[in-house]
């Protein structure tokens, strides 16, 4: 027997998190399937086996709470004036959060430098943040809306955390909430030329 751990659960979940911190520490491109099976002690065809290609390693580890933007549609309870506030407040702190934070920047660095990685973010946005933003909306272009604070929000974002632009990345995260949550309140409720 080869030591390598059968097609279980277990051994589902092993892959998961072995290609979750490949992703984060090596990125989209960086991160190949016979480094995932090492690393979580299985052979390769048993990653093809449960996941079916890279892409679908990178959506489960998405979807399967590693990236857990999802948590962005729990701002919209509340009310519709503080929605801004509380969603950019929300996404601040999973950027701050070091392990939360690293996996966000191997996910933009990934969209960034693939266009499947892309995609499937893309998909993965629409769904479990665009679409509950969207819901709590209660006027025209909701969509548009949600999509134009999502994209500030990125581009925030990829310039504090990723780009590490200054003076943006002096700011205390509440200074940078306050500076960011009216725009992101616009997008989603304001007076837009839509």
């Amino acid at each position: 027997m080869s030591g390598r751990r059968p097609g279980s659960p277990q051994t589902r979940e092993a892959i998961l998190d072995a290609g979750l911190r490949a992703f984060t520490e090596s990125g989209y491109a960086g991160t190949t399937i016979r480094a995932v099976a090492r690393a979580a002690g299985v052979d390769p065809a048993l990653v093809m086996h449960f996941f079916g290609s890279k892409d679908g390693l990178f959506e489960a580890a998405i979807r399967g709470g590693g990236i857990p933007l999802r948590s962005l549609s729990d701002a919209a309870d509340g009310d519709v004036e503080g929605l801004g506030r509380r969603v950019v407040a929300r996404y601040v702190s999973l950027w701050e959060d070091p392990e939360t934070g690293a996996r966000l920047h191997a996910v933009m660095s990934s969209v960034a430098a693939s266009p499947a990685a892309a995609d499937l973010f893309k998909e993965f946005v629409r769904s479990e943040v665009i679409q509950p933003l969207v819901k709590r909306l209660d006027v025209g272009s909701p969509e548009t809306r949600a999509i134009l604070a999502g994209s500030h929000l990125m581009g925030v974002a990829f310039a504090r955390y990723v780009v590490r632009i200054e003076p943006l990345v002096s700011l205390s995260p509440e200074e940078l909430i306050s500076c960011v949550a009216p725009a992101v309140q616009r997008y989603l409720t304001g007076d837009l030329p839509i």
